[in-house]
């Protein structure tokens, strides 16, 4: 006997998804290095034997010190502002007293009876339950300076310069690894994107990035030999304005939180 076949109609709902996104296009800048490598090695000069030194002031002898490198590098940081709305409902139940010796209460065309609390400090009176659901609206806003590592800084930890015009030539020159499309997209969805548990359904729902930068500044890496004990160690300062950078973890650690 052959079986039959009947065929399922697939439909296909013709409303709007109540969920919209918009992402701004992200804008790569590169500072110009606005301080001299000579005017680095006379600063590190006058640092150096700081480097060495032991309990704080047991500093060994300049001439015990000597420079072996200084390398120019560039290190990111992100720059994002975005918004993110919700318009929902969720469910909710109202508890209602009434006297004991209600029987039943009418309500918008719907019949209640009451019944006795569990709560036996309540037994003084009866209870009706009114379900319905409740329309809230979340509205979060952020704006946010995140340094190599993902972490928040303040503004004035990023100083102002110039841009360089042909920014790609200076990334591909220094080796730089860039930030991929979605790394930063990852944290500001993190930090604002929050949708509430309790929703039981969405009147509208929206997730707007409208900035995104990515600013790369110079710095400069001055590695010293201590002729003595054969140590090395490293002092870092900012390629804009010649301060000294005392957090100097891998860049890779950036890519390391991201992941």
């Amino acid at each position: 006997m052959a079986e039959t076949v009947s065929e399922k109609k697939v439909i296909v709902s013709s409303e709007p998804s109540p969920f919209s996104e918009k992402i701004a296009e992200r804008k790569t800048i590169v500072y110009e290095t606005r301080i001299d490598p000579t005017v680095i090695k006379v600063t590190a000069e006058r640092l150096k034997t700081q480097l060495f030194a032991r309990f704080g002031f047991m500093k060994p002898r300049p001439e015990e010190i000597r420079l072996v490198s200084i390398d120019k590098h560039y290190v990111p940081y992100m720059v994002l502002s975005g918004r993110y709305v919700i318009d929902y409902y969720r469910k909710c139940i109202y508890k209602v007293k009434v006297d004991r010796k209600v029987l039943e209460i009418i309500l918008l065309n719907h019949r209640f009876k009451p019944s006795q609390p569990s709560d036996p400090y309540e037994q003084d009176h009866n209870m009706i339950q009114l379900v319905g659901e409740e329309r809230l609206m979340n509205d979060i806003k952020a704006s946010l300076l995140l340094n190599r590592y993902g972490e928040e800084v303040p503004p004035n930890s990023l100083p102002s310069a110039p841009s360089e015009r042909n920014y790609k030539k200076i990334l591909k020159e220094y080796g730089v690894k860039e930030i991929t499309q979605d790394e930063d997209l990852k944290i500001i969805r993190s930090k604002i994107f929050n949708r509430p548990k309790d929703v039981s359904r969405v009147i509208k729902e929206l997730l707007e990035i409208s900035e995104r930068a990515i600013i790369y500044t110079p710095r400069f890496r001055v590695r010293y030999k201590n002729l003595r004990t054969g140590e090395e160690k490293t002092i870092e300062f900012d390629g804009v304005t010649a301060e000294r950078i005392h957090d100097t973890r891998s860049p890779a650690h950036f890519l390391e939180k991201l992941a």
